[in-house]
């Protein structure tokens, strides 16, 4: 029975990349962006809220650097919005890939509930971090 659930499990997450068209395997629980790990990993949501962007600034300057253009949020299920429209967005794993709207095909590694590292094409780390900052508001 446990070999039947796991293999449903593996079919629906196919079905599910397959129709956000993600390449297949896409979403691996790979917030690192390693080689070689398994793909796939359970569907989820993010929880609900604004989500602030920054960089990390230098010593020379401020601590952070915000990065307004990058801010989004949460609004409820899978969708978000941001000050350009709205969209969705999948959760499998550690891995958010935005679908639709506005930041199609943005990609993040989910560190904590609350903190998201964005990823580059290659699914590499990149330096800009998103927090979640509070509960859900409409602009």
């Amino acid at each position: 029975m446990k070999f039947v659930r796991t293999l449903c499990a593996t079919l629906s997450l196919t079905a599910v990349a397959l129709f956000a068209g993600l390449p297949q395997g896409a979403g691996a629980n790979s917030a690192e962006g390693g080689q070689g790990e398994k793909p796939g990993g359970r569907l989820g949501l993010l929880k609900t809220g604004q989500y602030r962007c920054a960089l990390p600034g230098d010593a020379a300057g401020p601590a952070i650097r915000e990065m307004p253009e990058m801010n989004f949020t949460i609004d409820n299920a899978s969708t978000y919005h941001d000050v350009s429209g709205s969209g969705t967005y999948l959760l499998i794993g550690n891995v958010v890939t935005f679908t639709r709207g506005p930041m199609k095909g943005v990609r993040f590694a989910r560190y904590t509930a609350n903190t998201l590292r964005k990823l580059d094409d290659n699914g590499e780390k990149t330096r800009l971090l998103c927090k979640r900052a509070g509960p859900a508001k409409r602009p």
